[in-house]
């Protein structure tokens, strides 16, 4: 639902504004990535936010293991989470492939909308959040971007290793592990 407030200036006739606390978010996220990839640059950015991200995967990740009455969720209940929490926030993602060594997620629209685009430090936001939901209940992810919306890939492709294989090891990407 959203919120509409009136306004009257100076004898001109009412204008309409639409806003609402999604959409301000939504808006107001992506600004302050902006600011902070231009006055302090990419790779500190993203570091910034994927600390907010984590503590954020934590606290969602508690949320979700007492919704469920569960200690620890199963590799099967980490990725219906990673899809609900999607959903949740307006991202259209699915699960492409998933086994014990790693879930491949695949996204065509971003929670953040085009605001994401030349953003990429928001990618931190979202995937990991996912990453810790997984290292906390699996012992271990490694978080690769493939693809993202934020970079002009037409989708995002995002590798959530859970195991220290062979190929997780060549992949770029950051570690995550059980606290």
């Amino acid at each position: 639902e959203q919120a509409i407030m009136a306004y009257a200036e100076q004898g001109e006739r009412a204008k309409t504004v639409v806003l609402n606390e999604t959409g301000f978010l939504r808006k107001f996220i992506p600004h302050i990535t902006g600011t902070l990839e231009d006055v302090v640059g990419l790779h500190e950015s993203t570091g910034f936010v994927a600390t907010v991200a984590q503590r954020m995967g934590e606290q969602i990740n508690e949320t979700y293991r007492q919704s469920l009455g569960l200690e620890r969720l199963s590799l099967q209940h980490v990725t219906q989470v990673f899809l609900d929490l999607q959903k949740r926030i307006n991202g259209d993602f699915s699960v492409t492939h998933e086994d014990d060594e790693k879930i491949v997620i695949t996204g065509c629209a971003c929670p953040f909308g085009k605001d994401v685009l030349n953003r990429p430090s928001l990618c931190a936001m979202t995937s990991n959040m996912l990453a810790v939901i997984a290292a906390e209940n699996l012992g271990y992810a490694k978080l690769s971007m493939e693809k993202s919306i934020a970079q002009g890939d037409s989708g995002c492709r995002i590798v959530m290793y859970l195991k220290n294989t062979p190929e997780a090891g060549k992949a770029e990407g950051r570690e995550f592990f059980q606290s």
